[in-house]
């Protein structure tokens, strides 16, 4: 509306005053002085805006589905599929076929297809053994005979083994601002100074536990000693 009444000039001054292009001025001084009637939701002709990927690279489409189908898990007929390339990688191996596609427009392609970002989940059980369930019957009536007498029960298990040593290690603690923990940047076998091997005895009843933490092996004599320093400690 304030190019027009300048004339000649009035466009290319609007442009150099918003930033816009020449060309965008001269397309909406069309489209504002057009005879052409737009529907109540729009502002704009359709058509407007930028075209998008797979209008300019038709073949886009079929190229990634190339690079995710041999690696595709899951079921192909469920709605919800994952990968386990990264959008990055898949923009870089687009990128190599001949299409360039950015990471961030390779996942907008991907949530388009019903693919989502997920994690292995564990829930696969190994082969299922016929006496299986007789066993944790077994174990379960053993445990409530020793409760019924007073006797204890314990379940037993090797915890999480850490490196000894300036090592780095997931987890946050409060700190003196600019005073973080330092860690050395590999964990070289040579760097170690041993390894922490936590043994852990449960007492069942009684919620009642013990950690003992050793720096040899992780053999059946040390869970033995273990369990021995369990009752020795709290157990009796």
């Amino acid at each position: 509306m304030e190019a027009r009444p300048v004339g000649d000039g009035g466009g290319a001054a609007v442009a150099r005053a918003t930033g816009m292009s020449r060309n965008t001025v001269k397309l909406l001084l069309a489209l504002l002085y057009s005879d052409e009637d737009l529907p109540a939701d729009r502002i704009r002709g359709s058509g407007a805006g930028r075209p998008t990927l797979l209008s300019k690279q038709p073949k886009l489409d079929e190229a990634l589905d190339r690079l995710i189908d041999p690696i595709t898990k899951g079921d192909p007929e469920s709605p919800l599929r994952w990968t386990t390339k990264s959008a990055a990688k898949l923009s870089s191996a687009l990128e190599e076929l001949g299409h360039p596609a950015s990471s961030s427009s390779v996942w907008r392609l991907l949530r388009a297809k019903g693919y989502r970002v997920q994690s292995t989940q564990k829930i696969l059980e190994r082969r299922h053994h016929d006496d299986r369930d007789f066993s944790f019957m077994s174990i379960t009536g053993a445990v409530s005979d020793a409760h019924a007498v007073g006797e204890p029960a314990i379940s037993v298990q090797t915890k999480k083994k850490e490196l000894i040593g300036k090592f780095f290690n997931t987890g946050r603690e409060w700190r003196p601002d600019g005073r973080s923990s330092l860690a050395v940047s590999h964990d070289f076998p040579n760097d170690v100074q041993g390894k922490a091997i936590p043994y852990g005895i449960y007492d069942i009843e009684r919620n009642e536990a013990l950690v003992n933490v050793g720096i040899d092996r992780d053999t059946s004599a040390f869970a033995v000693e273990s369990i021995r320093r369990w009752w020795r400690h709290i157990g009796k």
